[in-house]
């Protein structure tokens, strides 16, 4: 088994990724690092010493964030027993706004979904 993590360019998901690691590590398992961030991971922002798949989305015009985490989920749904994401406190208008990415994985994911929040510290730097 493994644990998905969907990383974000944000404060969100950096705590989602290091929760992720934290949760793979204490389950001996690997980590299904699926990158919505505009950007290639570097090296140091890839787990070592963990075993790590990483599937990375082409940009602003590959699939919505949703769908994309959704699709993959799917396709290793038989080794993958939780997905990891950062959330943050939004107002009802903002919800109803702009929606909410973690609030339709949640509700859609095929496998149980771990949410962290950003510690109190991480949000003022």
């Amino acid at each position: 088994m493994s644990v998905a993590v969907a990383v974000t360019d944000s404060p969100e998901g950096r705590t989602a990724l290091d929760s992720a690691v934290a949760e793979a590590r204490a389950l001996n398992t690997g980590l299904l690092l699926i990158n919505l961030t505009l950007h290639d991971l570097t090296d140091d922002e890839i787990p070592r010493h963990l075993e790590v798949k990483l599937i990375n989305r082409s940009g602003r015009g590959d699939r919505d964030p949703v769908t994309a985490v959704l699709d993959e989920l799917r396709d290793h749904v038989a080794e993958v027993d939780r997905l990891v994401l950062g959330v943050r406190s939004r107002s009802r208008v903002g919800k109803v706004l702009l929606g909410s990415v973690a609030q339709r994985l949640i509700l859609r994911s095929p496998v149980p979904v771990l949410t962290v929040r950003v510690p109190e510290a991480a949000k003022k730097r």
